[in-house]
């Protein structure tokens, strides 16, 4: 069990070099979920998790982690626009304190701001129906977080 708060990049040197980055897009009704490649350089969304119980949560993103060859877990920290965190920087934080009883796989924090924003106005850019974008948005603001991620490491 690794403590959360740790940088991307001291996850990765403790990682597999060929285990791939997993991002989540924590709601409070959804997770959105995307992986990296192997290589570590691109970014794919892989679901959108309906939220029910935190153990049937966290059972499946531990499942997805361990068929995706996941050696970091990217989690969106829902950072205020003023750098100060209020009550849903809070839950992720606890979430993640959660998650890592369960896993000996890092969790890494990652400022979200605007990743959702940026995501919606794509959407809307491409235009893609409200019930469309409700299905897509989690896990493609995951996506936008982890490619920016995969971003800095460059």
């Amino acid at each position: 069990m690794s403590e959360p708060d740790i940088s991307l990049r001291s996850a990765l040197d403790s990682a597999p070099a060929d285990a791939r980055i997993m991002a989540l897009d924590l709601g409070s009704k959804t997770i959105g979920v995307a992986t990296s490649d192997r290589t570590r350089s691109i970014a794919t969304p892989v679901e959108t998790i309906a939220r029910k119980k935190f153990t049937l949560d966290a059972a499946r993103l531990l499942d997805i982690a361990a068929r995706e060859n996941i050696g970091v877990i990217l989690l969106g920290l829902p950072i205020n626009m003023d750098g100060s965190e209020g009550p849903r920087a809070q839950s992720t934080r606890a979430f993640a304190r959660n998650l890592a009883r369960l896993t000996s796989l890092p969790i890494v924090f990652w400022d979200e701001r605007l990743s959702t924003a940026a995501v919606e106005r794509m959407l809307i850019a491409a235009d893609t129906s409200r019930a469309r974008r409700d299905d897509v948005i989690d896990k493609l603001a995951a996506t936008w977080m982890l490619q920016s991620a995969l971003d800095s490491l460059r």
